[in-house]
């Protein structure tokens, strides 16, 4: 029988004291016998993040690149899920980086082969990461041409569509799986969040249904992106009140990787998402059933009120450079419009009680269409103080989607986390603005917590070179001269930052009326599946690739990435969750816009150096603009001993 934990356990100790004195054993021997090296920084963290176990509490940790943050929180999260009978949350900040933490060389295998341990991780991804079957036959009923639609049937388990008995189902349908589509293809095929899987009679063949059955037996580790373990804080009463289970189990721990990022996740979870089409389509799923006229004058009222709402928001609708999402002006005539339709939805929900004591419904059904009814009209609520809410509106092929979100998020991480009594651990490189953690405690309202900073033991000095090129002008075709100069320069082996997907797309344009770079591969976020393009640009010494969200955590060690191309200051969007931050503050961008450009732009420059051994360049596309000191704000997040440098501007 495999030993529960892996050292000697006496019960008439402290648990968590052996953990520690376990974890130091690592550290000083077992792994400086497999070739690691001894850290002190290492030793530093694992001391801090005892005390955080311990007492089950809220910690802030610090860590540079190349100080083995990661192996330390694994450790500590292992031995105390398998103290606790609890698996430990770890979630990360993207899908990319859920596989890199998972990958054949990565930290976890490193753990398992090195310390002789079988380490149960399971991945939960998000559901926009499988693909949904119902829209998979949408796709090939009006035969879109855009996608191969035999080859991705082809891919489908033979138990998806056949009904023998004893079959054995297993997860399928990962994005991983689908690397030649991009991401427009993907969102085709994808899972939305308007599906409705409750009553979908694919449900039990589904892969995202089975991934789900899957992480939710893991006995050590489950791992997640920071949108999911939000989507699970934000649904877990609804999902209760409706008879489901919540998206994820019982745990006894949660580990925030890049968690300074957590803010950003939350505010994407924790709102309400409504459609005229799908509230249509829950509405005459009704109609369907034997119900009485008055009800029926109902929804034909609320389907008629849901049109007019809804073109009063494309009406008020505006564009926002560099975002995917629309703000919204909030005036009288579209508040109207929305209190109608509460009114209505109110009505409805009224008649509806009455409709379930004639037990003409289905119990089951009746429950979903009740919880989502109640959804929108909180929602709907918000509209009238519009202090209180966050809204935007974004369009697809079947219309205009209306986002809602409650302005006070951090009311909401405070009942669904920082209430539980556990341990709750936020790592990464980048916490702290100016050396102090105000920026991410305030952001997120953490009350009661620990932090440690410790620096990367890297001679960054020998090993990087920071340049800002001088009189630089902002203008396009400038910036692009200059990196192709570097992009020549190293032979490749770049990679280029983004603030905003139009400036990676005119980037890509331009690259490809450029013959002389037909000799490098430019690999694009978006063109295929994330993780497929990381491996590709590990794989192509001499490649380029060009990134939007790669900010964060990519970790390509070595010669592959020897030039960081940083195309603009990495200041946040003027999206409506922004301004609505910025409205809540006196001076706008020292309190909001300059920590997220720091944080973000240090992140970046971390992209460039994994181990000791690895050399290049970092250079920063900025242009003075005579308000701010670009100087000095890059100089401020620049590692110690590192002097940032003017790169002389020349035609290419």
């Amino acid at each position: 029988m495999a030993k529960r934990y892996p050292f000697e356990y006496d019960p008439t100790r402290s648990f968590i004291e052996q953990v520690g004195e376990w974890v130091g054993d690592v550290f000083y021997e077992i792994l400086p016998e497999a070739g690691f090296e001894v850290r002190d920084e290492q030793i530093y963290m694992a001391y801090q993040l005892e005390r955080a176990f311990a007492d089950k509490t809220t910690i802030f940790a610090e860590a540079g690149v190349g100080t083995g943050k990661t192996l330390v929180y694994l450790l500590y999260s292992i031995c105390y899920a398998r103290y606790t009978g609890k698996p430990v949350i770890i979630a990360c900040a993207d899908e990319s980086l859920i596989e890199q933490l998972v990958k054949p060389e990565g930290d976890i295998a490193k753990l398992a082969t090195h310390l002789n341990m079988v380490i149960d991780a399971r991945l939960a991804k998000s559901p926009d990461k499988y693909l949904c079957l119902k829209k998979l036959d949408q796709a090939r009923n009006r035969d879109d041409e855009s996608l191969p639609l035999e080859e991705l049937y082809d891919t489908l388990p033979d138990f998806v569509h056949s009904y023998k008995p004893m079959q054995h189902f297993h997860a399928y349908g990962d994005r991983k799986n689908y690397s030649d589509l991009n991401d427009e293809q993907w969102n085709q095929i994808n899972w939305d969040t308007f599906q409705d899987c409750l009553t979908c009679d694919m449900r039990q063949r589904c892969g995202q249904t089975l991934s789900r059955d899957h992480y939710r037996k893991s006995g050590d580790l489950i791992i997640c992106s920071h949108d999911y373990y939000m989507e699970h804080v934000w649904t877990y009463e609804a999902r209760k009140r409706e008879g489901q289970i919540p998206l994820l189990p019982e745990h006894s721990a949660v580990v925030f990787d890049e968690g300074h990022l957590l803010e950003s996740a939350a505010m994407k979870a924790l709102g309400y998402k409504m459609k005229h089409v799908v509230f249509e389509e829950l509405l005459i799923r009704l109609l369907k059933n034997e119900i009485r006229e008055s009800l029926a004058v109902l929804i034909d009222e609320a389907i008629l009120q849901s049109e007019i709402m809804f073109d009063r928001i494309r009406r008020q609708s505006r564009r926002i450079p560099g975002s995917d999402r629309m703000s919204i002006e909030l005036n009288a005539l579209l508040i109207r419009e929305v209190h109608r339709m509460r009114s209505i939805i109110a009505q409805i929900e009224e008649e509806l009680v009455f409709e379930s004591e004639l037990y003409t419904l289905d119990e089951y059904q009746l429950r979903i269409v009740e919880e989502r009814l109640e959804m929108m009209e909180i929602a709907l609520k918000l509209f009238e103080d519009s202090g209180a809410l966050i809204c935007w509106a974004s369009e697809d092929s079947d219309g205009m989607t209306l986002s809602v979100m409650p302005r006070n998020v951090k009311q909401v991480l405070e009942e669904g986390l920082f209430s539980q009594k556990m341990p709750i651990i936020f790592s990464s490189a980048t916490l702290s603005v100016d050396k102090s953690f105000h920026y991410l405690q305030d952001s997120l309202g953490v009350k009661d917590y620990l932090s440690f900073s410790v620096d990367s033991p890297y001679d960054y000095e020998n090993q990087m070179k920071v340049y800002l090129p001088e009189q630089l002008t902002g203008d396009f075709s400038q910036k692009m001269e200059i990196s192709m100069n570097l992009i020549e320069q190293s032979e490749g082996r770049a990679l280029v930052l983004f603030r905003t997907r139009e400036e990676l797309q005119q980037f890509k344009q331009e690259c490809g009326q450029r013959p002389q770079l037909r000799k490098y591969t430019f690999l694009y976020e978006g063109d295929q599946e994330i993780s497929y393009l990381i491996s590709a640009f590990q794989r192509d010494e001499h490649s380029v690739l060009c990134a939007v969200t790669l900010w964060e955590g990519l970790d390509i060690p070595g010669p592959s990435l020897s030039n960081v191309i940083i195309w603009s200051l990495p200041y946040p969007p003027l999206d409506p969750v922004f301004m609505a931050k910025r409205a809540e503050t006196t001076a706008p961008f020292e309190d909001v816009d300059l920590p997220y450009m720091l944080l973000r732009l240090k992140q970046g420059m971390g992209r460039l150096i994994r181990t000791g051994e690895d050399q290049g360049t970092v250079t920063v596309l900025a242009e003075a603009d005579g308000q701010h000191p670009v100087h000095e704000y890059i100089s401020s997040v620049m590692p110690k001993g590192i002097k940032l440098q003017k790169l002389e501007v020349q035609k290419h």
